[in-house]
């Protein structure tokens, strides 16, 4: 899984069998180690959650606490994706001070031949 973030967007690009684990297990999740120990190092994960009935749990949503980032896809929007003609999740999260998150979540599927 590629995690990319630049300003205020943050991008998931999952290939293929990545999506497969997604739609299997609910969850995938990739480590950069970036010091020595285990508290050097950032989990990021693409995460399935339990459907509610408001419109604010409709949304994808970001979860992060010290070395971990998990984008938050709720059940529904989760199996719409997984669909084989749908290929990228948009969102938008509003932050404090007025900013906005974007995040966006890909298949990252290559070239078939």
């Amino acid at each position: 899984m590629k995690l990319r973030i630049e300003d205020n967007t943050l991008r998931l690009r999952l290939s293929e069998e990545e999506v497969a684990q997604f739609a299997q297990a609910g969850r995938v999740a990739a480590v950069v180690p970036l010091a020595p120990g285990p508290d050097g190092q950032l989990t990021y994960a693409l995460q399935r959650t339990d459907d509610d009935s408001t419109a604010a749990a409709q949304a994808l949503r970001v979860a992060y606490t010290p070395g971990a980032l998990s984008v938050l896809v709720p059940a529904g929007l989760a199996q719409d994706w997984l669909q084989p003609a749908e290929i990228s999740l948009a969102g938008t999260v509003d932050m404090t001070d007025g900013q906005e998150l974007r995040i966006l979540v890909e298949k990252d599927l290559g070239c078939r031949h």
